[in-house]
């Protein structure tokens, strides 16, 4: 078992999930990757784990349902005792206005990026939590920016879903500060990844990046530091935070 312990990362396989498994691994947890349908890409973040020294697994599993959460956490016991979890898994949807929006559509997003959430930190803090045993740990939820923006035009759905995340990050942190368990939350900008081109915009990054105050689009692995450090002792004083990672996007009027 890793001297830091276990991490869970929903959603590991790929883009900024696969950057943060990569980058705690290094920290000296043991990484648990899970993802739903792309496995060789995260049997290749495992390679990258282990060929730099570090540990881990993957598994298989819809986090959007209870028995794929339930799934990766029986996975990761076999590894050793769960101290923290990165709940990155989310999903975005084609870019338009909310009368295009079916409920089906809706409901999807919801249950991927909010209720999996939810039931996911429920499953950590049940182990963590020092009432039970546990010996405390961290959680870091993934938000975006579309929180704070809105994103009109382009995914509001997605963008409430997001703030969903933002509000329960602060009440989760407020609820289980006396348990020694932390709760932030990461919240990226406009990121070099494949969701945008899942939703329809390849080329987003490379269109926004330059209006953005920093310039550029953000990469996964920037992501990555902001979670790492959440997740150190560094960070020992820092609960209920909410990172901003977006080249000053969210801080724009």
């Amino acid at each position: 078992m890793s001297a830091r312990g276990v991490c869970i990362v929903t959603g590991g396989s790929r883009g900024i999930g696969a950057a943060a498994a990569r980058r705690i691994a290094a920290d000296g947890w043991a990484v648990v990757i899970n993802y739903n349908s792309s496995a060789d890409a995260a049997d290749s973040v495992l390679k990258s784990v282990e060929a730099a020294g570090g540990t881990g697994t993957t598994v298989q599993a819809d986090v959007s349902t209870e028995a794929g959460i339930d799934a990766v956490f029986a996975a990761a016991e076999k590894l050793g005792p769960v101290t923290a979890l990165v709940n990155n898994a989310g999903v975005g949807d084609q870019v338009g206005t909310i009368e295009t929006f079916t409920f089906e559509r809706v409901e999807r997003l919801m249950r991927l990026n909010v209720t999996s959430v939810i039931i996911a930190s429920r499953e950590a803090i049940k182990r963590m939590a020092r009432k039970n045993g546990g010996k405390g740990g961290v959680i870091i939820n993934i938000s975006s920016a579309a929180a704070k923006l809105g994103a009109a035009n382009q995914f509001v759905d997605y963008a409430a879903t997001k703030g969903a995340i933002d509000t329960f990050t602060v009440g989760l942190a407020l609820e289980w500060a006396g348990e020694g368990i932390r709760v932030n939350a990461v919240r990226p900008g406009v990121i070099a990844t494949d969701f945008h081109a899942n939703v329809g915009v390849p080329n987003r990054p490379a269109e926004v990046g330059p209006g953005l105050p920093l310039g550029r689009a953000g990469t996964p692995e920037e992501v990555a530091e902001a979670i790492a450090w959440l997740m150190s002792d560094a960070a020992s004083y820092s609960t209920g935070a909410i990172v901003d990672v977006s080249g000053g996007r969210s801080i724009v009027p």
